[in-house]
C-alpha cells in the first residue's frame, strides 16, 4: 500500500504562487512516477505535472513556464511550485504515484485563485 498525504493548497490572488507537496509512505514498493492531477469543478481531471523516478517531468501545456514539479526520492515527497496563477487554474489537486503494480492518489487538496 501507498498513502499519499498532501499539503499546501489555499487561497490566493491572481498573479500569486503556492506551494504543493505530497508525502508518500510506502512499504516495499517501488514508486515510478509521481505527479499531480486536478478536476475544477464540472469537469474531468486533467494531469498537471509528473516526474519519473529519473527525473523525466511532463507538463500540461496550459501551466508550462508557470508550473513547476519536483521530487526528493529519498523523502518520497513531490512538489508542485505553482507561479502566476490565473483563476482558471482553481481546481482541488490531487497527488498520484505510480508503482509497476497499482495507481495511488491523495485526498486532494483546494487551491482557489481569485481575479
Amino acid at each position: 500500500q501507498v498513502q499519499l498525504v498532501e499539503s499546501g493548497g489555499g487561497l490566493v490572488q491572481a498573479g500569486g504562487s503556492l506551494r504543493l507537496s505530497c508525502a508518500a509512505s510506502r512499504s516495499g514498493f517501488s514508486i515510478r512516477t509521481m505527479g499531480w492531477y486536478r478536476q475544477a469543478p464540472g469537469k474531468q481531471r486533467e494531469a498537471v505535472a509528473t516526474i519519473t523516478s529519473d527525473g523525466s517531468t511532463n507538463y500540461a501545456d496550459s501551466v508550462k513556464g508557470r508550473f513547476t514539479v519536483s521530487r526528493d526520492s529519498a523523502k518520497n515527497t513531490v512538489y508542485l511550485q505553482m507561479n502566476s496563477l490565473k483563476p482558471e487554474d482553481t481546481a482541488v489537486y490531487y497527488c498520484n504515484a505510480l508503482t509497476w503494480t497499482s495507481a495511488y492518489w491523495g485526498q486532494g487538496t483546494q487551491v482557489t485563485v481569485s481575479s
